[in-house]
């Protein structure tokens, strides 16, 4: 009942919030401080920005702004970053509110879009936005789940282009993950939108407990975890344990140790004795998940940055014979899942290894990554919320993704491939990794565990977890398709004036600030310099700006040295053919190589090549320092695939015979003839004389206290040169979004998507009112193609593989093989679509821009043979694509196909991308309920 104060306070409320005091009874806990607090405020007419960790339950806050739309008879739309997130809480919704009052448009599916609550992609809402949509009437809340995505580099423009452009009638509710710089977002989101209440929570609502696996022991991480824990968050600087620190030291001391042992002594990898004489080792994944399951630990999730590594670990658990489930549970999801493939071809079942995902999710394990089949992910998702699926092996796409809390979250590596290299996570990375452990209303508390590897360091893993070091930026740039569409809406001066608005330029204002006061400073410290430096006998400024043309002189020279060599280096790597045996003299891969294509690029040659050691990689220029040529030759299996481990085998094979008993040639020559060189030596040595003259005939030379002016003059230069710097950035940050926005006009003047009347104004012609339907990253190349009618003679499944080089972009380039085309009007159209690309691309760097990537073309093969009715077996089995991969490109392969359909009305080309369209829809593609990751 609570005291008599406690009673009337929450009499008082119910009046005050009667909307609210209704729809907190549908919940059997009462709710927290935040929540109520933020609902409170949507009840008096104000947004909110909740920003709260993940499982904290702000997903409350946008059931409450639902519930207020339907109280008020207006409507409310609930936006997700990506489509599995939108189908999961369609389904949430229907449940409570059911199918009439609820509908789903995510570019896959449209149902019942006119209902009062809508659950749709945050793209979908912005095009409504633009088309003026009359599903918009009578809208009053919506809902932006995971807000924070508007940082993501490719998607994270659309975010900031549907809060500027909501109505001002329309209330947001922006759910965020917790940020360091919510305060900041709060502002702008106030400044843009009106009344915005922020509400930062930062305490998670069931304690985590922070762990480290050493061998078969298991160790808290922080001295005094149980406080931490329970004060619901992590203390900066808060003491590790001392056991692991006693760990460390041992393992340092057994890694020298080893070191000096012969190769006989060592130990398996991964095992090691330490000092004391215990044996400390980084457990299997099986002994990982056995121990949490003893320690009552289930379900738990386990981060491992690779998909291969995901996969493996599952058919490690299956040869274990490793199992977590009782016959009921495996029941359950036997059936479960036969009901969700039941419509999948069975062949298609049989290629995607079936079988295996159906005996490990039947053991209670299971990959998670985005190379699997969509519909294998959701059957995982699901049977890890009910339970039944106890230990995920995933990568970080999970923690991005569906709600999927488990009580235990376990980290393998404390570091991942970024695209570029092998680097360690970021505290951000690891708060939301962790963040998945412990489920409100079933746990009681969560555990957060790491894997000792070798050389781990505990103090470096304490302060990943205890810095709440996670700035929201903003990722906001206007595009050509957004130009038009603003254009064509507002008009280009209000246009310009709404992208000023942007977050990408409220930053970039206040960042100003800071850096005009640093520049003020360097101005005022300049001044004092020039008098310290002062010389009694002349000049020393001008002294020291000769010293400084004599280094930059016999630098000059020898960068242009350099560059000559690397000039004859790719001269000489221009002339390779198909076949040819070279040695590689620098980097990684250096050694014999057989060159399997030169590889001609605009940026110069980038052979790609098998190594002596069985690898095929695509070098690039730094591993040439000096110019080749062709020791022998071998002949190049038809059909070579680097992926084919046996035609890598053949291809080194002939290497070997080839090379055997050569010794590696000297390198070649550097440069043009021994008097060339000579000659420019000379040169530069004239130039930097004739400086050297002017240096000891000048009065300052001969100063006693020279070199203390000298010291004072280089700092001079230096701060001058660091002055000037903090100019550039002042005035590049000024205006920046709108200086942009002018350059992307200008662009589109001159291609005629835009004109300008004698007036000035700026009206968008049919051209592009064309490009106003290319939502896509390669939209202005799209657009030029269809303009220039390089489609308009294509079948279906060619005009399938064409598109396809818009939205493909291969994981890792360097790891390529050359791509397959199918057939000469393909590669004609492909070729032409380059050449397009290329002038664009001189347009773009004459105007300040860089939008537009180099087509793609890895997945027109794959996009030929499943739009011609191949079997999904022949497909993945020619291309060598993941499941999940080969469905996710499809998808969105569809989607630009749609409106390449849409922006070509009235023309033959509509017929033909509807029937590429209609061909590719099948199989594991129509069935497929989930889109990208």
């Amino acid at each position: 009942m609570g005291t008599p104060s406690e009673q009337n306070t929450a009499f008082r409320q119910r009046q005050e919030f009667p909307v609210f005091a209704e729809f907190a009874e549908l919940y059997d806990f009462p709710l927290d401080d935040f929540q109520v607090r933020a609902c409170h405020e949507l009840e008096q007419g104000r947004g909110v920005l909740v920003a709260a960790p993940t499982g904290s339950g702000k997903t409350i806050v946008g059931e409450f702004a639902i519930h207020l739309a339907l109280s008020q008879g207006r409507k409310a739309f609930y936006t997700a970053p990506i489509k599995a997130l939108s189908n999961q809480k369609f389904h949430d919704l229907v449940q409570r509110y059911g199918p009439e009052q609820v509908g789903l448009l995510t570019g896959d599916n449209s149902v019942n879009g006119d209902a009062p609550i809508v659950v749709m992609t945050t793209e979908v809402l912005r095009n409504m936005l633009y088309a003026g949509s009359r599903t918009l009437t009578g809208l009053g809340y919506v809902v932006m789940d995971e807000v924070h995505y508007l940082a993501d580099r490719m998607r994270g423009a659309v975010w900031e282009e549907v809060i500027i452009h909501l109505p001002e009638s329309v209330a947001l509710v922006s759910l965020s993950a917790t940020v360091s710089n919510a305060e900041e977002f709060g502002d702008w989101l106030e400044t843009v939108r009106g009344e915005i209440t922020t509400i930062v929570e930062e305490r998670r609502p069931v304690p985590l407990f922070q762990h480290v696996i050493v061998g078969k022991q298991m160790h808290d991480l922080f001295a005094d975890s149980d406080a931490d824990a329970k004060a619901g968050f992590v203390r900066e600087g808060a003491p590790v344990n001392p056991q692991l620190l006693r760990v460390a030291r041992d393992d340092w001391a057994s890694g020298r140790t080893s070191d000096r042992r012969s190769p006989r002594d060592k130990r398996k990898p991964g095992q090691k004795n330490v000092g004391n004489g215990r044996r400390v080792w980084t457990p299997s994944r099986v002994d990982v998940i056995e121990r949490l399951q003893r320690d009552n630990l289930l379900p738990a999730i386990v981060f491992i940055f690779s998909r291969v590594g995901c996969d493996a670990a599952v058919t490690q658990c299956l040869e274990s014979n490793l199992r977590l489930t009782t016959a009921d549970e495996r029941d359950e999801i036997f059936a479960y899942v036969e009901s969700k493939v039941r419509h999948l071809p069975p062949d298609d079942l049989q290629v995607l290894g079936y079988d295996g995902f159906l005996d490990g999710l039947t053991r209670g394990v299971a990959s998670h990554h985005a190379g699997m089949l969509p519909t294998f992910k959701e059957c995982v998702e699901e049977l890890f919320q009910r339970g039944l699926c106890k230990a995920v092996f995933a990568t970080e796409t999970l923690a991005l993704g569906i709600n999927m809390p488990a009580r235990t979250v376990v980290i393998e590596k404390l570091t991942k491939w970024n695209g570029e290299t092998h680097a360690d996570i970021t505290p951000g990375e690891y708060t939301q990794l962790t963040g998945r452990a412990g489920r409100r209303g079933l746990d009681v508390e969560g555990h957060g565990v790491v894997l000792w590897q070798q050389g781990t360091n505990p103090k470096e893993l304490a302060g990943l977890a205890s810095k709440r070091t996670y700035p929201l930026r903003s990722s906001f740039r206007p595009s050509y398709n957004m130009a038009v569409n603003l254009v064509q809406q507002f008009g280009r001066a209000t246009a310009r004036e709404l992208l000023e608005s942007s977050f990408a330029q409220f930053q970039a204002d206040r960042a100003v600030v800071g850096l005009a006061r640093q520049h003020k400073k360097a101005e005022d410290a300049l001044d004092g310099y020039v008098e310290a430096a002062t010389c009694h006998l002349g000049d020393f400024m001008e002294y020291a700006a000769l010293r400084r043309r004599i280094s930059d002189a016999e630098k000059a020279g020898a960068r242009d040295r350099r560059n000559d060599r690397r000039s004859e280096a790719a001269a000489s790597l221009e002339k390779l053919r198909p076949g040819d045996i070279i040695m590689v003299p620098n980097g990684k891969y250096s050694g014999f190589a057989v060159v399997i294509e030169p590889g001609i690029t605009p940026e110069g040659p980038r052979p790609y090549v098998v190594t002596a050691d069985r690898q095929a990689r695509r070098l690039a220029m730094m591993d040439f320092g000096t110019p080749v040529k062709a020791l022998g030759s071998v002949r190049i299996p038809r059909g070579f695939s680097g992926r084919n481990p046996q035609m890598r085998r053949d291809v080194v094979n002939a290497l070997r015979e080839k090379t055997h008993g050569l010794t590696p040639p000297p390198p070649t020559g550097r440069g043009p003839s021994v008097a060339a060189r000579e000659q420019e030596a000379r040169a530069e040595l004239t130039e930097a004389d004739r400086l050297r003259r002017q240096l000891r005939e000048h009065p300052c030379h001969n100063c006693p206290d020279r070199e203390d002016h000298a010291r004072w003059a280089e700092r001079w230069f230096k701060l001058q040169r660091d002055s000037a710097t903090l100019q550039r950035r002042i005035e590049s940050r000024t205006n920046t979004i709108a200086r942009q926005f002018d350059r992307v006009c200008d662009v589109l003047i001159s291609l005629d998507y835009l004109s300008l009347d004698d007036e000035d104004t700026t009206t968008v012609t049919d051209q592009g009112r064309q490009l106003m339907r290319i939502h896509t990253d390669m939209d202005l190349l799209a657009a030029e193609s269809l303009r220039a009618g390089l489609w308009d003679d294509l079948t279906p499944p060619e005009l399938a593989a064409v598109l396809s080089v818009l939205v493909f972009e291969g994981r890792r380039a360097d790891d390529q093989a050359v791509p397959r085309l199918p057939g000469d009007k393909v590669k004609q159209v492909v070729a032409e679509m380059v050449h397009l690309w290329a002038q664009l691309d001189v347009l773009e760097k004459e105007n300040g821009l860089e939008f537009l990537r180099e087509p793609d073309m890895g997945f027109a093969w794959a996009a030929y043979r499943w739009a011609e009715g191949d079997d999904l077996d022949d497909v993945l089995r020619q291309t060598g694509q993941a499941a999940g991969d080969f469905v996710r490109w499809i998808k969105q392969l569809l989607d630009l196909t749609d409106q390449i359909a849409s922006a070509a009305a009235g023309t033959p080309l509509r017929n033909v991308a509807r029937a590429a369209s209609d061909q590719m829809r099948r199989g594991v593609v129509a069935f497929s309920t989930l889109g990208e990751d």
